[in-house]
């Protein structure tokens, strides 16, 4: 931790890195929470994210192989030796992260475990010239490494839609919605909301063109973590951000400045080409039959497969915006819900930040 007495440890030392945060600052005033590096039962939450729910591998080794692991079979490699997210698609599409848990006998280095070991990297919360609390990295991080969680209050549809309803316009809201499709007409649902409980991850930024990438992670239970690996090597002193809608598309940091627009936006900063009702969405499928959308607002939404037969949507619905983007944005014609200003500052940004309306306007 820094000698500098200015600086304090955000998680005070519940995570194992320190996570640092100026102690003054005459810009913006610190929100009021409590820290948690893992999500928490909330109001309406009928699983407990602690309680261990999924089956363990029998390995006696150190760590685990392909070739005599249960989990690895049966759910396939999702980490090579160092510990670094493998890139595995299908037609495009992720493939899903199971990994071994507290059930498992393999030993605590296996390589199969990345997300469950929490933060490990130096991270810094500031104070951003233009978008209010950011994260920034002090080292760098190599492209595939884990990041953070996006960790908070596990809480039900109808204590989503109630938060969201309850807010204000200059209200920040920070609610995920997980969906899981599996089979016809079968749909399980996950929200996650860090405002009144969370880690570091709450405080992450928006880019059109991000740094991270989200996936959801299936550790000790079938609840998801909410997983963000650097989707491109990250300079030290570069901030953290990543795309709301929960997709990721970027490009080379030399084409980053091209100045073209990324394929995701294609219309007046309002729709991915992947469209399916009144938002947009960005299909990024973990497995072949299954889907996983990962958005943090916004209409949009990214698809990650979790598993064989399964569809899973993680979104920031409706009005969300990062605590740092408060500005008043234009007026929404949908339920009067006021558009964000997105202030990512990308030569593609599409200008306000994505907003999804299934929360607010009760459609599941």
């Amino acid at each position: 931790m820094s000698s500098d007495s200015r600086f304090v440890d955000l998680s005070n030392s519940l995570e194992s890195v320190p996570v640092l945060i100026e102690q003054r600052s005459s810009v913006l005033t610190f929100p009021q929470f409590q820290y948690s590096p893992d999500n928490v039962q909330g109001p309406g939450c009928t699983l407990d994210p602690s309680e261990v729910t999924l089956p363990g591998c029998s390995c006696l080794s150190h760590s685990c192989s392909s070739e005599s692991c249960s989990c690895l079979q049966t759910h396939g490699q999702a980490y090579d030796s160092t510990h670094t997210l493998l890139h595995r698609t299908h037609s495009g599409f992720c493939s899903p992260v199971f990994e071994c848990n507290a059930l498992c006998s393999c030993g605590d280095t296996c390589s199969n475990r990345v997300v469950q070991r929490g933060l490990t990297l130096k991270l810094e919360v500031y104070s951003t010239e233009k978008r209010g609390w950011g994260v920034r990295t002090l080292k760098s991080i190599p492209k595939g490494t884990f990041v953070c969680e996006y960790a908070g209050e596990v809480i039900s549809f109808e204590e989503a839609r109630r938060r969201q309803l309850a807010q204000r316009a200059e209200d920040n809201n920070y609610i995920i919605a997980v969906r899981e499709h599996a089979g016809e007409g079968s749909v399980t649902e996950t929200f996650v909301d860090p405002a009144r409980v969370g880690n570091v991850g709450r405080f992450l930024n928006h880019s059109c063109q991000p740094n991270l990438l989200m996936q959801p992670v299936r550790v000790h239970s079938v609840v998801p973590r909410l997983a963000l690996f650097a989707g491109r090597s990250i300079d030290a002193q570069e901030e953290l951000t990543f795309d709301y809608s929960g997709g990721y598309r970027n490009r080379a940091p030399a084409q980053r400045d091209a100045g073209t627009q990324s394929e995701t936006q294609r219309d007046a900063g309002t729709q991915s080409e992947t469209q399916r009702d009144a938002g947009t969405q960005s299909e990024t499928q973990r497995d072949a039959g299954t889907q996983s959308e990962t958005q943090r607002d916004a209409g949009t939404q990214s698809e990650t497969q979790r598993d064989a037969g399964t569809q899973s949507e993680t979104q920031r619905d409706a009005g969300t915006q990062s605590e740092t983007q408060r500005d008043a944005g234009t007026q929404s014609d949908n339920h009067g819900v006021q558009r964000k200003e997105c202030h990512c500052g990308a030569k593609s940004c599409v200008h306000f930040l994505p907003l999804d309306l299934s929360i607010i306007s009760g459609k599941r």
